[in-house]
């Protein structure tokens, strides 16, 4: 895999990463602070692992697709 498209992989998983975290940790607010960190880590990439993986940068993708199809039309 050439630089550039390892540059763009990484950019695609921290553009669907942080912000899934971000909103996870906040629905989770006080209540997650009763358990332990090895737990909430645990669950919290439980659900956005796939989330990622199945969702979150395939629609990334489709949305990249459909820019360079209308940057190609002009």
């Amino acid at each position: 895999m050439k630089t550039k498209m390892k540059l763009m992989a990484a950019l695609k998983i921290w553009v669907v990463i942080y912000p899934s975290i971000t909103l996870f940790l906040y629905l989770l607010g006080k209540s997650s602070l009763e358990f332990p960190l090895y737990l909430k880590t645990l669950f919290l990439t439980l659900i956005l692992v796939p989330w990622v993986v199945f969702i979150g940068v395939p629609f990334v993708d489709f949305i990249m697709r459909q820019l360079l199809i209308e940057i190609d039309k002009k």
